[in-house]
C-alpha cells in the first residue's frame, strides 16, 4: 500500500525516528502504526513509543479539594491566550464550585448543573460567544476519600497539568510531594501489578523479538533466557509505574522507599494534562521539512 507523508510524520512524532526509517517501518508493516512502532523498537531504531504525541487543544486543568471531596477537570479553548482571559478564569472558578458542591458523575451531568447565572453549559456558551473561541468542558473526575486518607493536590504552570493523589495516611506535605511526582513524571500505573494483561503480553512479545536478534542470547539456557526476558519487561515498565520511579526530590530513592519511610501508601491518582490525546490540526509536511532545512543553513 502507498505510505502517505501524514503517516510518516505521525510515526516520527511518536518515536523520534528519522523520516526514512519511519517510511521503511510503515512499508514493512503495511501502514499499521502500532506494528510500525514495534518494528522500529525491534530494530533498535526507537527505544519506546512516545504515547502522547503532539496535541493542539489549549485551555487549563484544575484540581481542587474541599474536605473529603476533590475534583480534577479540564476546560479547553482554541488558543493559549484564552487561559489568561478574565472571563475564562471566572468560568473555571464557577465550574470548580459547582463540581465540588454537586459531585456529578459525568460531563453531561456537569453541564446541566445550575449556577447563579444559569447552567454550566449556559456559561460556556456565553463565554464562547464573548471570547470568540470554542470553549468546552472536556472531562471531570470526582474523588471522595475517607477521614483516614489524605489528598495531595498540585497544579503545574497555573493548570497546564493537574495531579491528585489519594494517600492512606501520612502527612500533607508527603501527599503533595507525590502529587508533584505524578505531575512531573507522568506514571501510568501505581505498580507493575496494575499493568493490564494485554499490555504486559504485548511488551513481552516485543522484548522476545529483540532478544531473538541479539547474538549474546545464543546458547543460553531456557531458564536464563526466561529470567532475562522477565527483567527486560520489568525494566521497561519502571518509568510507567509510580512506585518504581526515581523520587524527583532524591534520585537515590524510589518512590516506594519514600512512601515506606513516611508511613504511607498510595490508593489512587489522577493526572490531567491540557490537550493530551487530542490531535493538532495537521500541518503541511513538505513545508515543515523545507522550513527545517532552511533553518539548518
Amino acid at each position: 500500500m502507498a505510505i502517505t507523508a501524514k503517516q510518516v510524520k505521525e510515526l516520527r512524532e511518536k518515536t523520534g525516528a528519522g523520516m526514512m526509517d519511519c517510511k521503511k517501518a510503515l512499508t514493512q508493516t503495511d501502514g499499521d502504526m502500532e506494528k510500525a512502532i514495534d518494528w522500529l523498537r525491534e530494530n533498535g531504531i526507537a527505544k519506546t513509543a512516545k504515547k502522547s504525541g503532539r496535541v493542539a487543544a489549549e485551555g487549563l486543568t484544575r484540581v481542587a479539594v474541599d474536605g473529603n471531596i476533590a475534583v480534577v477537570f479540564e476546560v479547553n479553548s482554541e488558543t493559549d491566550f484564552v487561559s489568561k482571559n478574565e472571563q475564562f478564569l471566572e468560568l473555571l472558578d464557577t465550574v470548580e464550585a459547582a463540581l465540588l458542591a454537586n459531585k456529578p458523575a459525568t460531563v453531561e451531568e456537569a453541564l446541566e448543573l445550575t449556577t447563579a447565572n444559569g447552567t454550566v453549559n449556559d456559561l460556556i456558551v456565553a463565554a464562547t460567544a464573548t471570547i470568540g473561541e470554542k470553549i468546552t468542558l472536556r472531562r471531570i473526575a470526582i474523588v471522595e476519600k475517607t477521614d483516614d486518607q489524605v489528598f495531595g493536590a498540585y497544579m503545574h504552570n497555573k493548570g497546564a497539568i493537574s495531579a491528585l493523589a489519594v494517600m492512606n495516611g501520612g502527612a500533607a506535605d508527603v501527599a503533595k510531594n507525590i502529587a508533584m511526582q505524578i505531575a512531573s513524571m507522568r506514571p501510568s500505573y501505581i505498580s507493575q501489578a496494575d499493568v493490564p494483561a494485554d499490555v504486559l503480553a504485548h511488551e513481552t512479545e516485543v522484548q522476545k523479538k529483540i532478544m531473538a536478534e541479539d547474538p549474546k542470547m545464543a546458547g543460553k539456557p531456557e531458564k536464563m533466557i526466561e529470567g532475562i526476558l522477565k527483567g527486560k519487561v520489568s525494566k521497561h515498565f519502571q518509568d510507567e509505574c509510580l512506585l518504581d520511579q526515581e523520587f524527583f526530590l532524591d534520585s537515590k530513592k524510589k518512590v516506594n522507599q519514600y512512601l515506606k519511610e513516611n508511613g504511607t501508601s498510595i490508593e489512587e491518582f489522577i493526572r490531567f494534562q491540557v490537550g493530551e490525546g487530542i490531535e493538532k490540526k495537521e500541518e503541511d509536511f513538505a513545508a515543515e521539512v523545507a522550513a527545517q532545512m532552511a533553518a539548518a543553513k
